[in-house]
């Protein structure tokens, strides 16, 4: 068993050991879990949270790296938290050496770690937001969470950073892909990385025409700016981090920030319960009242919703 308070105490010096026990003990749920957190809860709360996401290729690896130098160089401290596909064999992250990002590694403002999404849906694995939470009360003044390559439905991080940055690149078809995969509506600020290619103009324009199109915004809302950036040679960073900046500023003023965090609160307690029900109902496989149920079911005596409720009231009685 690990010394829970001990822990939390050296990743609040800044010890990155300390830091990868606590994500760790999230990660493999652990029986202690419980108590992580609720050592944690007074201590969060003070970091920003940056969502990156985009297609497979686009350079959010890069990006990535570039933000921590430029944050760095305000002297903030930087959590990483970069979401990988798992691996089919051993269920850990593909991508977990983070070589794009090996400039970082010494430096003892940056912690970095990758988490695998272990079949989770969305782009990011099941236990990233109690991951964010270490990071933010081991003193992480910014917390960049890249997810995986998304698809049509993996656009999760909107509902897990207070900004999210949607990256695409030219001459990889994103126009389209944004309109399919309904980024456009969860950008807060949008990047066209590899801008030294051809066709970068062209991608901009017709992202910032996509966004007129579905825009239904009053005066005074947010319209996501569009940053043109070269990530590998970090052209452009310092504009993204501006427009980052600005976000949290509305976002501040106008009790944006506030809202995204009581509702990030709730899918998370959501989350927990919907979890722990779902694992008393495994628990009644074999069970008597379960079979008893399935029986007047077959008869016709019940409908399978009144036997839903019957169960669910039972599970949440006892």
């Amino acid at each position: 068993m690990q010394d829970v308070a001990s822990l939390v105490t050296q990743a609040r010096e800044g010890r990155p050991r300390a830091v990868a026990r606590l994500i760790s003990l999230v990660e493999g749920a652990s029986p202690q879990l419980r108590e992580v957190m609720a050592a944690l809860a007074p201590l969060a709360g003070n970091a920003y949270v940056v969502g990156l996401t985009g297609s497979p290729g686009v350079g959010k690896s890069t990006c990535t790296s570039a933000l921590v130098t430029a944050y760095r160089r305000q002297g903030k401290r930087v959590g990483v938290l970069a979401v990988d596909p798992s691996s089919p064999f051993s269920g850990g992250a593909l991508l977990g050496d983070r070589v794009r990002m090996s400039d970082h590694a010494s430096d003892p403002g940056v912690y970095i770690r990758s988490m695998a999404t272990r079949g989770h849906l969305g782009g990011l694995a099941w236990a990233a937001p109690q991951a964010i939470r270490v990071l933010d009360a081991a003193g992480c003044d910014v917390v960049l969470v890249e997810t995986v390559g998304v698809g049509q439905s993996e656009v999760e991080i909107a509902s897990q950073a207070d900004t999210s940055v949607v990256l695409l690149a030219p001459g990889m078809g994103d126009g389209i892909q944004a309109a399919k995969a309904g980024i456009l509506e969860i950008g807060d600020v949008y990047v066209v990385n590899k801008a030294d290619r051809d066709g970068a103009d062209a991608t901009a324009r017709e992202l910032n025409h996509m966004l007129g199109l579905g825009e239904s915004r009053g005066p005074g809302d947010w319209r996501p700016p569009i940053v043109k950036t070269v990530a590998a040679r970090e052209e452009g960073i310092d504009e993204v981090v501006e427009a980052l900046e600005k976000h949290r500023a509305w976002m501040e003023e106008r009790g944006v920030l506030a809202e995204r965090r009581l509702a990030r609160a709730s899918r998370e307690v959501e989350t927990i319960a919907v979890t722990a029900l779902r694992e008393r109902i495994a628990d009644l496989h074999g069970d008597r009242r379960l079979s008893a149920l399935a029986e007047r079911i077959v008869a016709g005596d019940l409908d399978p919703y009144r036997a839903a409720d019957s169960l669910v009231e039972g599970l949440t009685e006892g």
